[in-house]
């Protein structure tokens, strides 16, 4: 099993980079988390059930969003630009990247990584620009949407686990990932190039369609992509399940510390069954608190690990190697870090 295993989480990691693997990506990595279900001889009815179930909420909320940006996308746009313009171009990218991170947690990070893609689509920037801000805004989400429980299923796992109240994982790490989320603000509003810098660089580079309508996603455009999604968040609950047996065996009883570091797999696993299978009732809360921090830095690091991440790179189509060439740095800098911070604290 542990072969089988280890050789699944490689191809993971790595063939996402490849051309034929990212043009089918959500497919491969149904396969691969098929395939680790079978290793783990967990793959049964209960386990199918639950794949089939747990991305109709997440698929349902992409497609509404998509048909809503396309009947409203002239309005959007116009409100986008007018307040973009209204304040300092470099304010408004990070107050986006700061809000979006600390309210992800009440409106959940699925509603905060739309109105994300939202935004974007209309600021007309670079691609450079365009995939900085994605990263950074992700990191973001993901880190704040761990607040409160119903920000995202990580935190509802972990408050319900910890049978702990509404305001347990705010005041629990809290100190550590706002700070972090208003750092990750300051980076958005310094690496990404201004309104002129873009400008230039998109007069330069191919012309873009003056037709409004051609920049009008179709209804058959939305569905697909909703359904990608669908197949992505599928993928995700069988690799889970594929890795918890290996996960109950052989990382519980490690060094928190030493755990901190192995989450980094959070890059490509689903990080709420990682922090179901590592957190228990019996541990103190510097221990559940590094765990958390490593499970939520690490899951911006690479497009399925954060359902922000993989709506964001699948509306404005960020390909797997473009995502993690500025988000595997960025990430492996954030852990690094906080694990220092952790340690001084």
């Amino acid at each position: 099993m542990i072969i089988g295993l280890t050789i699944i989480l490689v191809l993971v990691l790595f063939l996402p980079f490849t051309k034929i693997v990212e043009r089918n990506l959500e497919v491969f990595l149904f396969i691969m988390g098929v395939l680790s279900a079978l290793v783990s001889q967990v793959l049964n009815r209960d386990l199918i059930n639950e794949a089939l179930i747990h991305p109709i909420n997440i698929t349902l909320a992409v497609l509404v969003a998509g048909l809503l940006f396309r009947w409203f996308q002239g309005t959007i746009k116009k409100g986008v630009l007018g307040i973009s313009k209204a304040i300092p171009y470099r304010l408004f990218i990070a107050l986006l990247v700061i809000i979006l991170g600390l309210i992800s947690s009440l409106i959940t990070a699925i509603i905060a990584a739309i109105i994300l893609v939202s935004v974007v689509s209309v600021l007309e920037m670079d691609k450079k620009s365009e995939i900085r801000l994605v990263v950074l805004a992700c990191f973001a989400i993901g880190m704040g949407a761990a607040l409160t429980p119903i920000g995202e299923p990580l935190s509802t796992i972990v408050v319900s686990k910890l049978d702990e109240d509404f305001m347990y994982l705010f005041q629990l790490i809290g100190v550590y990932v706002i700070p972090g989320i208003i750092v990750f603000g300051i980076l958005a509003a310094f690496m990404v190039k201004s309104r002129e810098e873009s400008n230039t660089i998109l007069v330069q580079s191919a012309p873009r369609s003056t037709n409004q309508e051609s920049q009008v996603e179709s209804y058959a455009e939305i569905i697909i992509r909703s359904l990608k999604i669908y197949l992505f968040v599928m993928a995700l609950t069988f690799l889970g399940a594929g890795f918890q047996p290996f996960i109950e065996k052989y990382l519980i009883d490690l060094n928190p510390l030493i755990l901190y570091w192995i989450n980094i797999v959070s890059a490509v696993l689903d990080n709420a069954t990682l922090a179901a299978a590592e957190i228990s009732p019996v541990m103190n809360e510097t221990t559940i608190r590094d765990i958390l921090l490593g499970l939520l830095v690490s899951g911006g690091m690479l497009i399925p690990g954060n359902i922000p991440n993989i709506i964001a790179a699948g509306k404005l189509k960020i390909t797997s190697l473009q995502y993690a060439r500025f988000a595997v740095p960025v990430g492996l800098i954030a852990m690094v870090v906080y694990f220092f911070v952790i340690l001084v604290i």
